[in-house]
């Protein structure tokens, strides 16, 4: 087994952390009773970085994804940048799609300023512009979409999903993400828009003895 202290994210372990209160790491249940141990940020949030985790964490967390979402019968999925990409073909894959839609932040010269909106997230200070092809309308007019994201915190950038997905005059059949990061988020979010994910992690707060689940 890697060593999770210093290389988080490359396995999942049978042991749950003693905690509270949590050292570096919070250890998130899987759906096959596992945990998968994930760094807790300084700004009280257990972190999840697809592009760093191993394939078999991928690929497990992306079948769970797909169990959850089937009973959604999307028919398309459209992936949230960055480390929405990393599940959302594998997601599509699963679910019996051919294809999926990928939404993006740089613009191509054909792309078109009315599909496009603002999005921000937490791990980021900079706001930066959604885009979505024009040439893939055709691919998604029509269709149940899927809405794909690594994980939803503040609900800004799924928000950002959900204003592009309007401004193509289209509503997902629901959201679909590996991680709910705190409950931040729901208060604002379209009740009937369903979530799913495969875990849910707290908020913290540090103390001198560790972190606790909590308010930050």
């Amino acid at each position: 087994m890697t060593d999770l202290a210093w290389d988080p994210w490359q396995d999942f372990d049978a042991a749950a952390d003693p905690g509270p209160p949590f050292g570096a790491r919070y250890p998130a249940r899987m759906p096959d009773g596992r945990f998968l141990h994930l760094p807790i940020r300084p700004i009280g949030v257990a972190g999840l970085i697809a592009t760093q985790a191993s394939f078999p964490v991928v690929h497990a967390l992306a079948g769970w994804m797909a169990e959850a979402a089937a009973p959604l019968g999307a028919e398309m999925v459209l992936g949230l940048p960055t480390l929405g990409h990393v599940f959302a073909p594998l997601l599509a894959e699963r679910l019996g799609h051919a294809n999926w839609v990928a939404a993006g932040y740089s613009r191509k010269l054909w792309y078109e300023e009315r599909l496009s909106v603002p999005m921000r997230s937490i791990t980021t200070t900079a706001e930066r512009r959604l885009w979505l092809d024009p040439r893939m309308l055709p691919r998604l007019a029509g269709r149940r979409v899927l809405l794909v994201d690594d994980v939803i915190s503040s609900g800004s950038s799924a928000q950002a999903g959900l204003a592009l997905l309007a401004a193509a005059g289209l509503r997902p059949v629901g959201l679909c993400v590996a991680m709910v990061q705190t409950r931040a988020w729901a208060a604002a979010w379209p009740r009937e828009i369903p979530v799913i994910s495969v875990c849910e992690t707290p908020g913290f707060r540090q103390t001198p003895a560790g972190w606790w689940p909590g308010p930050g």
